[in-house]
């Protein structure tokens, strides 16, 4: 069974709940970091779980979820190794695995309705990476970013 991990904050709690039916129907064995309700909560503690976790080799793939996105994409961002793309539609998740090889897919709760992610998030995982050029460039990120 395939592997993912995800995590949000209190305002990606509601979304994270929807989305993990979505995952166990695409065969995905969920690990779940938390938050697990809706009382306020700092996403960095969530965002580095599931950051450190794709880092260490523990999984393949990820999905945060904060408010905006923008919290989790950065504290993913910090850990070598991830390459977390916030998606707000289809396009922009086939795009993030075609050019980007993301490994860990952010969303934005109060902006993403659950029907939108469920489709975000099975692009995101059914979209393979191209390479070619685009690995050139990943490869290019890691040495010089990383």
């Amino acid at each position: 069974m395939k592997k993912i991990i995800i995590g949000a904050d209190h305002a990606g709690y509601a979304l994270k709940e929807a989305l993990k039916p979505s995952l166990v129907r695409m065969g995905f064995d969920v690990t779940d970091v938390g938050t697990h309700d809706e009382k306020s909560v700092d996403y960095p503690d969530f965002g580095a779980q599931v950051g450190r976790a794709i880092s260490a080799g523990e999984f393949p793939r990820g999905v945060l979820i904060c408010g905006s996105g923008i919290g989790m994409s950065i504290v993913a961002n910090r850990f070598p190794g991830v390459r977390a793309a916030l998606c707000l539609d289809e396009e922009t998740a086939r795009l993030s695995r075609m050019h980007n090889n993301a490994n860990v897919l952010v969303l934005a709760g109060r902006k993403t309705s659950p029907e939108a992610a469920d489709g975000i998030v099975r692009v995101w995982i059914e979209t393979p990476f191209e390479g070619g050029r685009h690995r050139n460039r990943i490869e290019k990120i890691e040495t010089e970013c990383g």
